[in-house]
């Protein structure tokens, strides 16, 4: 990274950072100097020349109870007096048992089948190995591809790289290493329903599972699609024994005003995918969730019948206890009531936005706020812009977004989003020369 642009106040520790830690999504040869963060409390990132920051996206969407709850805090200081970590693999602990049924306990339909993973990626690893496997033990060996959507995002390992949209994502530079899956554009009306049909009946045979996002296409753009597209997904899935994935990483717990977004369609998939505010932002941890139907085929007197897969830190008791942490917070504090307050808040202080030129749309729903812009080119400018006036705010792709903590308060969320909008004007201003 270039040493030229070091942050005001710079302590010691961050040329080790700049000399070492590769980043993120980044261009190490020309990107500027990271920020350093030294403390983190509710909504507020502490830099280490004491600038503090509200915190527009979470860390990533996960932290929907702010940082440094006392809560969560506290059962994970409880469970590392009394054990960090132990294997699941023959042995159980109770965070984890109590944390697999109490998801078990919040999911509709028969999604009672907790397997527990590291990160989100690998719970839709795991998603593809648990479709394609269920087929595998009922003796149809030719069902093992997936279809998946345009502008879809399911991580960044191999196989979910295969997953993402093989125009527009991030990973189109690996188009030839890795099996090519189906990628359809989401059905979102009747004609869109018969298109992915026509699609799929003559490959039915060799298709095992369809993922999908559910209403909001997160990492793809902030893309959101009305719940009868999950309806019209299940109806084909039904029709064509098409194992129906829902990859909730992003949506889940809260993000979209309710506490699954599969909620709002009335749809049950088949497998469901959880991770990032599952811990409320605290530790990794992520779950891939199966019904009856996909476990029940995994039982047989056949020990090759069972799924071979393990992640050396699946289910670790810290995280555990986080995430039962943060449950609680669902059950105690009026969190989705937060979020459907954020959203509506958001769709008030955002429309002004459809005013600046080159903003080509809007988008809102629950704690998500998403302007998408014509021609953005490089963000760096913006996001320092956005530093400089005192938010965490990092666009990506066209897209400027908001997903702030649930608990973020009405003034705090005034001065975000009316941060937001200076920085796109600012922005207008330098682009279109005006």
């Amino acid at each position: 990274m270039p040493t030229s642009d070091a942050p005001r106040n710079a302590p010691d520790w961050l040329s080790a950072a700049r000399a070492h830690i590769w980043l993120p999504y980044t261009q190490m040869q020309t990107a500027p100097a990271p920020w350093p963060a030294v403390k983190t409390q509710g909504h507020m990132i502490e830099l280490a020349d004491g600038r503090r920051l509200i915190d527009g996206i979470a860390s990533w969407w996960t932290a929907v109870h702010g940082y440094n709850h006392p809560h969560i805090a506290e059962a994970i200081k409880a469970q590392l007096d009394t054990m960090p970590h132990i294997m699941l693999g023959g042995l159980v602990h109770e965070p984890g048992a109590r944390l697999a049924a109490r998801l078990a306990d919040m999911l509709p339909g028969s999604l009672n089948h907790v397997f527990f993973a590291d990160s989100g990626s690998v719970s839709v690893e795991v998603a593809l190995k648990m479709a394609i496997q269920f087929f595998i033990n009922r003796g149809y060996r030719d069902k093992a591809r997936i279809v998946a959507f345009e502008d879809g995002y399911h991580g960044d390992t191999f196989a979910t790289m295969a997953l993402c949209d093989p125009k527009e994502g991030m990973h189109r530079l690996f188009a030839g290493a890795f099996q090519p899956q189906i990628t359809a554009p989401l059905p979102k009306d009747e004609a869109g329903e018969q298109a992915l049909r026509n699609l799929v009946e003559p490959q039915a045979k060799t298709i095992a599972a369809m993922v999908v996002e559910p209403l909001v296409q997160g990492a793809g753009g902030m893309r959101m699609h009305p719940p009868e597209t999950l309806r019209r997904i299940r109806r084909i899935c039904d029709d064509y024994e098409i194992v129906m994935i829902c990859d909730e990483i992003f949506t889940g717990f809260g993000r979209t005003g309710s506490m699954f977004a599969i909620e709002q369609a009335g749809v049950v998939p088949d497998i469901i995918t959880l991770g990032k505010a599952m811990t409320g932002g605290a530790l990794s941890l992520a779950a891939t969730v199966a019904s009856d139907e996909i476990f029940n085929a995994f039982l047989s007197d056949d020990a090759g019948a069972a799924l071979m897969h393990g992640p050396t830190f699946m289910g670790n008791p810290l995280a555990c206890a986080a995430a039962n942490a943060s449950l609680d917070l669902f059950e105690r504090e009026p969190r989705l009531e937060q979020a459907r307050a954020m959203e509506a808040r958001l769709r008030e202080q955002l429309a002004p936005a459809r005013d600046i030129a080159g903003v080509r749309d809007v988008r809102v729903l629950g704690g998500i706020g998403a302007i998408e812009l014509e021609n953005p080119g490089d963000f760096g400018w913006l996001k320092a812009h956005f530093v400089e006036a005192g938010a965490w705010i990092r666009p990506f792709g066209d897209i400027v977004y908001v997903t702030p903590a649930l608990t973020m308060p009405p003034a705090d969320q005034a001065r975000l989003t009316e941060i937001l909008l200076q920085g796109v004007a600012a922005w207008s201003r330098r682009v279109n020369r005006l």
